[in-house]
């Protein structure tokens, strides 16, 4: 039966059960027929039961400003009653003020509901949506946040496998709100999403995109806003969001790759802006309980944070989308050239991602150099700094199996840019669009490239480096059959420039380098075209040379206390670290030390030496007197000083006047130092009373005097005395007294030198006066008289060192066939072989055991044989008388 209507509120509002209280005024009498309701004065009104427990739009009651609430009696009271549970639970939670809140009673019903009915998830989602989408488009915020907190509660107490399309409701409703204009309703919905993402689901999703996330993210996370503040906020949202999406996606093969290009194209660009626009901090400091407050809403520390954790979830493929961005954004920014973001960037993602992934960022950065060969120096010599912060930070051994091929990029860079430098523009021809190129910018750039080979270098491990060492100086051009140099005044620049880079490049890879064998440090093939450098005319180069000696043999950290050339009277003061010379350093120095030597002998006698070159050469004879000295070499040293004053004194080479000085004092020094080493108190007294003798009367041979900014030099040096000079005679005498070879002493040192050998890898001359020198000294030294040796030629040197090469050849090859025979023939003939050398091995046996039981000759005489010549007769042993004292 069909009853009244009551007035409830006017349009717009919500209709609930306080209808049924009869509050308002009756309209009167109405009717219900078939779903058709009839109203006094309305006519007939189509009834929607949606429009039970919700709005009824105005318009359906012909303008009244009054909305209907039907009560039907005998069916449930109200027609409320017949919605579904769901719904009703839904609007239960919504409050009739919004700033009253959520109603928490009816949320706790709601989500007990969606706990014991999962099915109904979608539909309680999909209901929500519904409900805030016409909020936003009403602008009723306060209900819009309530529904936000609703859902964000469900999410967390909702795991369950029917979530999923309660998440595509819920996603749908935090684009609606991203798609806002309103910065709250931004920040409202990327704090619901950043709650989301950090929930793990049960069940995966197939069908879910973040497409739309990641692309309004990154654009909040470039927002303009006017204002300070708000910008701020919408900035930090963005980030949070960009963050939820990585984590939620990162993990999950089953969602869109994150690490797609199209993605990381807009993370990571999104992330460097925040993090290159670092607000400025506010005038008044803030007090130390709200530091940390500031701290989050600073942009750039969250940016980082989130490049961090990005870059440390990033696997092995994906660390090339990952970079790339980057380096398109330094790029299209113009960062390379401060360099100072571009390297903190890189120090950002080096400390990020795993140890083991460190080479592919270096890999890039190696391409994007070569891509940007052709950019201005300035560009280039960013990436290559950036380069060298990355490579100290690298882990040890991490560059890969690569390493060669990064090396030779980067020499690659460096001669590209010596053409440059030589030819002033990019294309080896000026022209009128020719970008002209500054010499002092490539010579930075190069000065760069350099660093960085040095950092590459400290990375490796010792094996390694010691490639990259031979590698380098394959690459320096040598005036030599093997490696024709450039022609022309430009050719000669070019092979110049190349030289002295490269020799700067090899002194940076040797600096610091630990090899406790030399052979491996110095093998023969780097240490032949070494020296050959070291024979060239430009003093530069010669320098280098001596320096990268240095640096190799240097092994306990000596070398800066011989940086200074002094006659200390107590070198103790100087702390040296002295080990014991190693089997394997006697091996090398018997096979190079005579080529040491003639190189150290030749560049003292070069004339364009400066105070450098002293101190290098000091430096290079003290170290291998610390290093690698035995008697044999202490003994050669000091020949080799003593030849040196000889050039000094004689002057054959027509040296200046300040060469002549310098090599006086070069030998004071020097001797100064080995004379305390050997503890031989003759021989220190000898070189003190020389000394001595020097400060009084000619203190320009001394290296105080000498190696100082105005040195005091003498314009008169052909009239020096006996006593101002080192006599061999007397060291020969001290040293023989205390065990030296004083027969080695008393030879001159004289390497015997050609044009030949400037320009080939020959074996040194010294090596054969060594040979001699060791014959000639294998007589007594107690015969006056000795027999002269056999004079050696150039000749009977060549012959003998060809047939000697001839000869190991052969052993070799002979080894190699019998190593061969043995692993490839087959049993039968390998133990007929070794049965017929047995065979042979026991004949030779009985032939010796014969010889040697065969009785002496007997005491009676001997016998005639034929042709008159005389036969012992031998009797068997038994049969001879032995003395008394024989017979026990």
């Amino acid at each position: 039966m069909l009853t009244h209507a009551t007035v409830l509120d006017p349009p717009g509002q919500r209709c609930g059960m306080q209808a049924l209280r009869g509050r308002g005024p009756p309209l009167g009498p109405w009717h219900w027929r078939g779903g058709i309701l009839l109203l006094p004065g309305l006519g007939r009104v189509p009834y929607k039961p949606s429009w039970c427990g919700s709005q009824v739009p105005p318009a359906c009651v012909g303008g009244h400003t009054q909305v209907f609430l039907l009560a039907v009696a005998g069916v449930c009271g109200c027609c409320g009653a017949l919605r579904p549970r769901y719904k009703r639970l839904v609007d239960n939670i919504f409050p009739e003020d919004p700033e009253d809140g959520l109603v928490k009673t009816n949320m706790e019903k709601l989500t007990f509901y969606a706990l014991s009915a999962p099915e109904k998830l979608d539909r309680i989602g999909a209901y929500l949506s519904e409900r805030l989408i016409r909020d936003v488009g009403r602008h009723r915020y306060g209900y819009v946040c309530i529904a936000m907190e609703a859902l964000d509660q469900l999410l967390m107490a909702c795991h369950c496998q029917s979530i999923n399309l309660f998440v595509e409701s819920f996603l749908k409703m935090v684009a609606k709100l991203l798609e806002s204009e309103k910065p709250n309703l931004q920040i409202l919905g990327t704090n619901s999403f950043v709650k989301f993402a950090n929930i793990e689901e049960d069940t995966p999703s197939y069908h879910r995109s973040y497409d739309f996330f990641v692309s309004r993210f990154s654009e909040m996370c470039h927002s303009s806003h006017d204002d300070m503040e708000i910008k701020t906020k919408i900035r930090m949202s963005g980030i949070k969001g960009l963050q939820g999406v990585v984590r939620k996606t990162v993990n999950d093969e089953l969602q869109a790759n994150i690490w797609d290009p199209q993605h990381m194209d807009k993370i990571v660009p999104s992330l460097l802006f925040n993090l290159q626009h670092i607000e400025e901090a506010e005038s008044r400091s803030p007090s130390p309980l709200q530091a940390p407050e500031k701290e989050k809403e600073n942009p750039a520390e969250l940016a980082e944070r989130c490049l961090r954790e990005l870059l440390g979830r990033a696997a092995f493929g994906n660390i090339k989308n990952a970079i790339k961005p980057v380096l398109i954004h330094l790029d299209n920014h113009s960062l390379w050239e401060p360099k100072v973001f571009a390297i903190r960037c890189f120090k950002i993602i080096m400390y990020s991602i795993q140890p083991q992934h460190s080479h592919l960022v270096i890999q890039q950065l190696l391409s994007h150099l070569d891509a940007n060969s052709r950019s201005a120096a300035t560009v280039r010599a960013g990436i290559v700094e950036v380069l060298s912060e990355a490579a100290v930070i690298a882990a040890t051994g991490s560059v890969g199996p690569t390493v060669l091929e990064m090396f030779n990029t980067l020499l690659r860079q460096l001669r590209l840019s010596i053409d440059y430098a030589l030819t002033g523009s990019y294309d080896g021809a000026i022209s009128l669009g020719t970008k002209i190129i500054k010499e002092h910018e490539e010579r930075m750039f190069q000065e760069a490239v350099i660093k960085t080979i040095g950092s590459f270098a400290s990375t490796l491990p010792t094996y390694q480096r010691s490639e990259v060492i031979l590698f380098i100086m394959s690459k320096v051009p040598l005036p030599s059959l093997h490696h024709p140099m450039e022609t022309g005044r430009t050719g000669e620049n070019r092979n110049r420039l190349t030289q002295i880079m490269l020799l700067k490049s090899l002194l940076q890879v040797s600096t610091g380098f630990q090899c406790n064998n030399m052979m491996s440090a110095l093998p023969s093939n780097f240490l032949d075209r070494l020296l050959s450098t070291a024979l060239m005319e430009d003093a530069e180069i010669r320098l280098f040379v001596l320096e990268i000696l240095i640096s190799f043999i240097d092994r306990h950290g000596n070398r800066h206390k011989f940086s200074t050339i002094s006659t200390l009277s107590d070198i103790s003061v100087l702390k040296l670290k002295v080990d014991k010379c190693s089997r394997q350093d006697t091996v090398f120095m018997k096979k190079h030390s005579q080529q040491l030597y003639r190189h150290i002998y030749l560049s003292c006698k070069e004339e364009t030496n400066i105070q450098k070159h002293y101190e290098a050469l000091y430096g290079l004879l003290a170290l291998i007197s610390i290093e690698l000295a035995n008697e044999e070499v202490v003994v050669d040293l000091i020949r080799l000083v003593l030849a040196v004053q000889d050039v000094a004194q004689v002057n054959e080479e027509n040296l200046p006047v300040y060469n002549r000085c310098a090599l006086y004092a070069l030998g004071a020094a020097y001797l100064n130092l080995i004379s305390q080493l050997t503890t031989v108190p003759a021989f220190c007294q000898h070189i003190r009373e020389v000394i001595e003798t020097r400060k009084k009367e000619a203190p320009y041979m001394l290296p105080e005097d000498v190696f100082v900014e105005r040195p005091r030099l003498s314009q008169n040096l052909d009239g020096v005395v006996m006593d101002f000079l080192f006599r061999q005679s007397k060291i020969s005498e001290v040293l023989g007294g205390s065990g030296y070879n004083s027969d080695r002493l008393c030879l001159p040192y004289i390497p015997q030198l050609t044009d030949e050998d400037r320009l080939s890898k020959r074996k040194s001359i010294g090596e054969t006066i060594s040979l001699q020198v060791e014959v000639e000294s294998r007589n007594s030294p107690e015969k006056e008289e000795r027999v002269p040796a056999e004079e050696i030629t150039y000749e009977t040197l060549k012959k003998a060192i060809v047939d000697s090469v001839a000869v190991e050849e052969q052993e070799r090859e002979r080894r190699r066939q019998v190593v061969e025979k043995f692993q490839k023939a087959p049993f039968e003939e390998i133990a007929a072989h070794c049965g017929a050398r047995a065979s042979l091995l026991q004949s030779k046996l009985n032939q010796i055991f014969e010889i040697t039981i065969r009785p002496p000759p007997s005491p009676s005489g001997t016998i005639t044989a034929a042709y008159g010549q005389p036969q012992n007769h031998s009797i068997p042993v038994y049969e001879m008388k032995f003395p008394d004292l024989c017979v026990y």
